[in-house]
Formats: C-alpha cells, sequence, structure tokens
C-alpha cells in the first residue's frame, strides 16, 4: 500500500496534481507496456485499413490516443481496479469513485508530436459536471526530450474552472490556454503516476528520442458523468469506491 501524504492531498486542491513516483509495481509495468503495443498496433492496421494518417487525435507513427482498452482486454482491469489506484482515488476523489475513462497516450520515436495546452474537462465538451482525477501513468522514464507531461499549478494562472476550448485544425487538438505560463514538466522514473484533476491544465511536448514515449490514462470520477442532456452516460461509471471501501464488481448505476 503507497502512502500519499497529507501535503500531496492538499497540493492537489490547492493546485490541481500531485506526483507519485515510482509506485507502480513491476507486474503491472509488464502488464501495461505489453498491451500497449497490440493497441497501436491495431491502430496502425485500422490506419492502413482505412487509407488514412490521422483519425481523430491519432498521427501515424506521430501521435496515438486509443481508448476503452479494458473493454477489449480484461486484464487492465487487475490495475485499473487495484488498491494502488483506489487508494488514489481516495486521496483525490473522496470514499466514492468510479472509473471513467482510460486510455493509452503515446508518442512516436524522433518525430513524436505535441499535445496542445487543454482540460480533460474541455474534451467532454460542457462544464456542469464534477472534476474527475486523471491519473497518467509513466510507462518509460519521462523527460523533457521524449515528450513528459507538463502540469500548470493554480496559483499560475488563476484558473480552476472550466474552459471554453477551441479545436486545433492541423492537429485535432482541443486548445483551451494561449499564455505564456509554462508549467511543470514530471520529469519522473517509469511507474510514477502524475495525477491531476480534470481542470488542471496539461500539455506535452515533442518526442526527439529513439524510442517511444508511452503513458497509460486512468481516470475516474466522484460521480456518474452524463452526457449533456442527461440522457445516458459520458463514458463509463463502473464502481471502484463506495463509502470509502472497494466496490468492485458492483453493477453500474441505471440511467433512466
Amino acid at each position: 500500500m503507497i502512502q500519499i501524504t497529507e501535503q500531496q492531498k492538499q497540493q492537489y486542491q490547492q493546485e490541481g496534481y500531485f506526483i507519485l513516483e515510482s509506485v507502480i509495481p513491476e507486474h503491472f509495468l509488464e502488464l501495461l507496456r505489453g498491451e500497449c503495443s497490440t493497441f497501436i498496433g491495431q491502430m496502425d492496421a485500422r490506419m492502413e485499413q482505412e487509407n488514412k494518417d490521422v483519425i481523430g487525435l491519432n498521427h501515424r507513427n506521430k501521435r496515438y490516443f486509443v481508448s476503452n482498452c479494458f473493454r477489449q482486454q480484461p486484464k487492465l482491469r487487475e490495475f485499473l481496479f487495484s488498491d494502488l489506484m483506489a487508494e488514489v482515488c481516495r486521496a483525490a476523489l473522496g470514499d466514492t469513485a468510479y472509473l471513467f475513462w482510460e486510455q493509452y497516450v503515446v508518442k512516436g520515436a524522433e518525430e513524436g508530436m505535441k499535445f496542445s495546452w487543454h482540460q480533460d474537462s474541455g474534451y467532454v465538451g460542457y462544464p456542469e459536471h464534477k472534476p474527475y482525477l486523471t491519473c497518467w501513468c509513466a510507462l518509460d522514464d519521462m523527460s523533457e526530450e521524449n515528450g513528459t507531461v507538463y502540469v500548470m499549478p493554480y496559483s499560475h494562472i488563476g484558473i480552476r474552472s472550466w474552459v471554453k476550448h477551441i479545436r486545433e485544425e492541423e492537429s485535432n487538438d482541443l486548445v483551451g490556454y494561449f499564455g505564456p505560463e509554462k508549467g511543470v514538466p514530471a520529469i519522473v522514473p517509469a511507474g510514477s503516476i502524475v495525477a491531476f484533476t480534470s481542470v488542471n491544465f496539461h500539455c506535452s511536448g515533442t518526442n526527439s528520442t529513439k524510442n517511444m514515449r508511452r503513458a497509460y490514462l486512468a481516470q475516474y470520477s466522484a460521480e456518474p458523468l452524463l452526457s449533456s442532456d442527461g440522457s445516458r452516460l459520458w463514458g463509463n461509471a463502473e464502481p471502484v469506491l463506495k463509502d470509502g471501501k472497494s466496490a468492485v464488481g458492483e453493477p453500474p448505476p441505471v440511467i433512466s
């Protein structure tokens, strides 16, 4: 069991993030890395089949965002619903948590694309939801050279609520911040978790190294997130915690 300090919990509330270095056990790293290559290969095959180099945020050989992989590969649930991730949820969200989303975020070797300043809540597209938790899990040693994530402390720009984003045509990125602040780069070893709220601005640089830069995002919410009209779930809502205790295996809530 990891120890998340009161100082780290306060930093999450006051600045929008905290960093846990080298907390993911080796067997989970091996699992996440192994499945990563499978899903990137599937996206490459889809691009080949559709004769496209760009599908959404995916750019062939440059950048990949492959989501909801756990539905296809149930082994990923071992990590997503682990005691480790439950403890991070408790620290950031409190006694109730649901798995909301997950995805691999990978930058290709030597020509890996940047990702613009944004809030994850910007991709939800409307402000009427509680901020959720993103756990950015480093599968490789991270550096500025290979395109690590940069987080923006609330105190640097004074923004801690949802902001409308603008789509960048060439990349398909949604962009919500255009100012001069550079944020804090997560220079962390493989197995680290950068935990930040969905209204924390973050970005990532290019990868100029000879190796791919791999990260896995596990995202959790304090309540089920619904579509803007309230008629359906936005993403997933599989229970992780209820009243501070494990709720793994309980059925998702019914949306009527």
